[in-house]
């Protein structure tokens, strides 16, 4: 059975956030909230967390995880980026972007896409989410709440305690989220291309 932490969208119970710390270093995949939708996190260096959080979203190796980290200095120990891409990257951090990246070798290889070695990375706006980053004092390896053969997440915390109650350790529910994905910015190439266009504005990165 899940648990069910209810906690204030602006000032989350720093006592409930420690119990769902406590689950993550445990190997639980919990939903949470975040500034596009809810998400599905997990320990990044938990290959047993990352492969169910894998088999709830219905997706294979192939599909981009993104870690979520606190700001772009957590983000620089796992991507590589020169000096246009952070200058780029920081114009739209934190909010609703996700960059691929190049990974270095400190992301687990078994988490970056298995022909192109790159990861998904983003700066979540979230208070409840960056007190559970700060909490944890690392990133978290995050999907969008999408159910396989569904086309939007879900949104409700408790129909996703009602459907996960067996697949998750915990629910955060902070209140609804947007339904809106993040923008996806392939930062791999010469100039950037964006992937999928989400909540982010491609305007901040004058795309």
């Amino acid at each position: 059975m899940a648990q069910f932490f209810s906690v204030h969208p602006d000032n989350p119970q720093a006592r409930l956030l420690k119990q769902a710390v406590q689950l993550l270093n445990q190997g639980s995949v919990l939903a949470v909230p975040t500034d596009s939708s809810y998400a599905l996190v997990c320990h990044l260096d938990d290959k047993n967390a990352a492969d169910q959080l894998r088999r709830i979203r219905g997706v294979d190796d192939k599909h981009h995880l993104t870690l979520l980290c606190r700001d772009l200095s957590e983000l620089a120990n796992y991507a590589r980026v020169d000096n246009r891409q952070f200058r780029a990257i920081k114009q739209a951090t934190p909010g609703a972007f996700t960059f691929i990246l190049e990974a270095t070798k400190e992301v687990p290889r078994r988490v970056s896409h298995p022909q192109r070695k790159t990861i998904g990375l983003r700066v979540p706006e979230h208070k409840v989410l960056q007190a559970l980053l700060e909490l944890h004092g690392a990133p978290l390896l995050a999907a969008t709440l999408i159910m396989p053969g569904e086309a939007l997440p879900l949104n409700d915390p408790e129909e996703i305690r009602e459907r996960l109650e067996h697949q998750v350790g915990a629910v955060i529910d902070a209140g609804a989220c947007s339904l809106e994905p993040t923008t996806v910015i392939d930062m791999t190439g010469n100039t950037p291309e964006v992937l999928r266009q989400g909540q982010g504005d491609r305007a901040l990165l004058g795309l």
